[in-house]
């Protein structure tokens, strides 16, 4: 399963996506922070800390942080382990790892999601914020996760969810796909910033159910499986490897 249809105003079909996500990353990512600093009003941060610690990441886990961009989630996660020794990040993007780099010293390699380069059953825990809309397949990301974590191993996937309601609707498009492109062009400068943003409201408003990823994992063998809604919009799945 895909996680949204092709989007062809992009890329002609499943196998472009990952050529025009590679592209697209790489260019916005000297601005990623700062568009997200704008879009989530300097909170970030601290979100993802708390909700690394509601799922249970403690000190001496091995991390894997999955779709890692700028490395946001794992610099969260590095204050509750204590440092970053025991992260790995993984991105498709040189670009985004470039700037990981610039804060944070890890392992980090290039690749997908759907087809990690890591040991099986190397991990304690494994994150992924705000990137499961860009894996190819849902089926083979959540094998490739079930695959990577030690048996009893965590699973935090936090995400961007479209509103239920037809006025949480009208106010999330007008503000994810409206304000926060045109402020994070006007603020960087940068006309990649603005269309890095754009996508990512485009892809939220495709994105399949919740009920759809939900059940995807545990297909994928994942117990425990649930999903915390923040302001109806912000969404933390959380499941454990058997």
């Amino acid at each position: 399963m895909q996680p949204h249809p092709v989007l062809a105003e992009h890329y002609p079909d499943g196998a472009g996506k990952r050529a025009f996500l590679t592209s697209l990353f790489d260019k916005g990512a000297p601005f990623y922070d700062t568009a997200c600093r704008i879009g989530f009003f300097g909170t970030g941060l601290q979100y993802r800390q708390m909700a690394l610690k509601r799922a249970g990441l403690r000190k001496g886990m091995k991390l894997l942080d999955v779709a890692t961009g700028t490395g946001l989630v794992a610099r969260a996660a590095s204050n509750i382990l204590g440092g970053a020794d025991d992260i790995t990040c993984v991105d498709p993007s040189p670009g985004m790892l470039a700037e990981a780099r610039k804060n944070l010293s890890c392992t980090m390699l290039e690749g997908v999601a759907d087809d990690l380069p890591v040991q099986d059953a190397g991990f304690d825990f494994l994150s992924m914020g705000y990137a499961l809309r860009h894996v190819a397949s849902l089926k083979q990301a959540f094998s490739e996760y079930h695959r990577a974590l030690k048996p009893g191993g965590k699973l935090m996937i936090l995400e961007v969810s479209k509103p239920a309601s037809a006025l949480g609707m009208i106010i999330a498009k007008a503000y994810f796909g409206g304000c926060v492109p045109a402020a994070a062009r006007l603020l960087t400068g940068s006309p990649d910033a603005g269309k890095m943003m754009s996508y990512y409201w485009e892809t939220i408003e495709q994105c399949v159910a919740p009920s759809l990823i939900i059940e995807s994992l545990e297909k994928a063998g994942f117990l425990r499986v649930k999903r915390m809604a923040r302001m109806g919009i912000f969404s933390e799945y959380t499941a454990e490897k058997a």
